[in-house]
């Protein structure tokens, strides 16, 4: 279980370049003029009127879910990671960086070697599970593969202790399911019930690839969703996983069989695992962790042999010979997600690389791509926009003084990462050669699972970074109270910074991604956690509840908008980011006003800064997506879609009103009462 990590971007990113000049002419054609689709009115449809003139222009290509901006700027990263790789690939060298990026490029992208391999390079894994005899064997084995990245029945990690934010802590969680989450097991509405329905066929073929006979295979595939069932009845909703409280228990390792589960003997399997150093650990959900105790002490023996090698090959399906891949892709990318075809193989090693050695890659991208200047461009820019929201703060009528004070010294304690982290990790003991694909995925999880559980007893490094330098994300960690920008979130596609105005820049960047993860700091969940990163309560009672009664304006706004089909946006499980939205594009409009550029007013190809600010916003959420994949986003994503991400804050803007007109009439009109008024 990683760090509670607030991205501004999700499945929709946005890559943002952020800073501008005041010249009022670009040197190419305005990629506002570009993407615009003037027959719609401003007022009714934002986000059209932003950006269909390019989506209309563009369809989604058949191996992708979803396309837009972000996918422009990843293939432009892409092409610079390719190059990375081929050239240490022509190195061959036989130790250090060059080596392991070079000899996992290679294993990759020989499918003749992955595909004559089959499924032979995992057998050693599978004779272990068939050899188990008993749940205390099924136990030790689920141990066992936690410990290279296969998270059979529970989810776990190590990660700050919410409350004590100076230690490393150790959390236990629901998982072990192989839908995206406990909703896909319950559900009633046609797609989900499809989804369940093919799900038991999926399971049955894996087994087949693995010459089991079609009946049999059958037969396993339904105990196997039975079981998983099971589990998922005791699993929280999406929603209730935001309640930070609620999913903090702290429990001595030597009571969790008293007061968890009487059959599974914890101490030994965590000791297996590598927990060591700590002598208590984090249940996020006791009640699943009950349910895992009965099933695992009541289910056939063969049942679990049979989950455990079925979530074995479906973890790993991504590295083995075609067959696999392909009955992996049908059903998770294709069924769910509503990808015709898989992505380039090229592209697709290179996202496993990033997941097991992204910063020994991220350090040779950011020594090319980004340098010493442009890091400090946008550190300058955090602390306009951290200006700007001081100011806000301190103007705000419904907060009491008190909890002002420790609002403004939270902000002021943010720290700033840019770029690039400024120590890197060392993968010198990771293991990667030339022969197999899967084993180099293996190997690495494997040294991941070790370097984490070494941070337990030890201080806690603040120094870290939980996304490479080429990642197109952003985030905010309460835990660390900082909001963290790494290089590739300032790429845009075909144009350089100085080509970009500032009106537009602040829309696209100081909004969505700096202003954004700042506010993070005080949502819903994010205002839990004082200035030191701890899970402690520093809101009066008064405050508090004034919090909750304005935010409730923004759940029911969202509540109301029906992306697709009957799927209405979860208001709850989404308020986080939504109210990051909302307070991004006021701090970072609140920032713009500083500037010359708005001071000016001058017009750039017939729009004032104010309209090119929104504009500049819209342009980062220039994104379109399949109903399938939009259908999983709302049961699975704490993010909105990426159109109601623009459509649904902007009518609690007033100088949105101001710059499009927005009248009683228009469909983006909210009257004044029920109007956002928080930050």
């Amino acid at each position: 279980m990683k760090p509670i990590l607030y991205g501004a971007l999700a499945t929709a990113t946005l890559l943002a370049s952020c800073t501008g000049s005041d010249k009022k002419e670009t040197k190419k054609e305005d990629i506002v003029l570009l993407n615009r689709d003037t027959t719609v009115n401003p007022a009714d449809d934002f986000f059209e009127y932003a950006v269909a003139g390019w989506t209309k222009k563009n369809p989604i290509p058949a191996e992708e879910s979803s396309w837009g901006i972000a996918h422009l700027v990843q293939n432009e990263l892409y092409a610079r990671l390719r190059k990375i790789n081929e050239d240490a690939e022509k190195k061959n060298a036989k130790s250090g960086t060059d080596q392991q990026i070079g000899d996992f490029w290679h294993s990759g992208m020989d499918s003749a070697n992955i595909n004559k391999q089959g499924i032979e390079p995992l057998r050693e894994e599978m004779n272990k599970i068939n050899a188990m005899q008993t749940p205390k064997d099924v136990m030790a084995m689920a141990a066992r593969m936690h410990t290279y990245g296969v998270g059979v029945f529970y989810g776990e990690g190590v990660s700050q202790d919410a409350k004590a934010s100076d230690v490393m802590a150790y959390y236990m969680s629901q998982g072990g399911i192989g839908l995206p989450n406990r909703d896909y097991y319950f559900n009633t509405d046609e797609r989900t019930t499809k989804i369940r329905n093919e799900y038991p066929n999926y399971i049955s073929r894996v087994f087949q690839l693995m010459g089991v006979d079609s009946t049999t295979a059958k037969t396993k595939a339904t105990a196997i969703v039975a079981m998983e069932k099971q589990l998922a009845s005791q699993s929280r909703k999406l929603e209730a996983l935001r309640d930070p409280y609620a999913n903090y228990n702290k429990m001595a390792i030597s009571d969790l069989q008293k007061k968890l589960s009487p059959n599974i003997e914890w101490p030994s399997y965590l000791q297996q695992m590598g927990v060591k150093h700590v002598d208590s650990v984090i249940i996020g959900q006791p009640e699943f962790f009950k349910q895992l105790d009965k099933v695992v002490a009541s289910e056939n023996i063969q049942t679990l042999k049979d989950y455990m090698t079925f979530h074995l090959v479906r973890t790993f399906a991504s590295y083995l010979s075609q067959p696999f891949f392909d009955n992996h892709f049908n059903f998770y990318n294709k069924l769910i997600r509503g990808a015709e075809q898989p992505r380039p193989r090229w592209k697709r090693v290179l996202d496993a690389e990033e997941g097991a050695m992204g910063e020994a890659l991220g350090q040779l991208f950011a020594k090319e791509y980004f340098n010493e200047t442009a890091k400090k461009r946008y550190e300058n820019m955090v602390e306009n926009v951290r200006t700007a929201y001081k100011a806000r703060i301190e103007k705000l009528d419904w907060m009491t003084d008190s909890t002002k004070q420790k609002a403004l010294v939270k902000l002021a304690a943010i720290t700033k990462k840019v770029g690039y982290p400024n120590k890197w990790k060392d993968f010198s003991a990771l293991k990667i050669d030339r022969n197999s694909y899967v084993m180099n995925a293996l190997h690495a999880n494997e040294w991941w699972n070790n370097y984490e559980m070494n941070k337990l007893g030890k201080p806690v490094d603040r120094e870290e970074w939980e996304m490479t330098p080429q990642t197109y994300n952003a985030y905010y960690n309460p835990s660390n109270n900082e909001i963290v920008l790494p290089a590739g979130i300032f790429t845009v596609p075909g144009y350089r910074d100085e080509e970009l105005d500032d009106a537009l820049v602040y829309g696209y960047a100081a909004a969505s991604t700096i202003g954004h993860e700042i506010t993070h700091g005080f949502d819903d969940e994010g205002r839990q956690f004082d200035a030191k990163g701890n899970l402690q309560n520093w809101w009066t009672a008064k405050d508090e509840e004034e919090f909750k009664k304005r935010a409730e304006v923004l759940v029911k706004q969202f509540n109301n908008m029906v992306p697709v089909d009957t799927q209405h946006i979860n208001g709850r499980a989404t308020l986080g980011e939504n109210l990051a939205d909302l307070g991004g594009l006021l701090i970072g409009l609140d920032a713009f006003k500083q500037t010359e550029a708005y001071k000016k007013g001058e017009m750039i190809n017939g729009y004032t800064p104010l309209q090119r600010y929104f504009l500049g916003y819209a342009l980062g959420w220039m994104y379109q997506i399949r109903k399938e994949q939009l259908a999983s986003q709302l049961l699975t994503d704490v993010h909105s879609p990426a159109k109601f991400r623009v459509n649904g804050p902007l009518p609690n803007i007033p100088e949105f009103y101001e710059a499009f007109n927005v009248k009683p009439g228009n469909k983006l009109y909210l009257p004044d009462s029920l109007r956002v008024r928080l930050w």
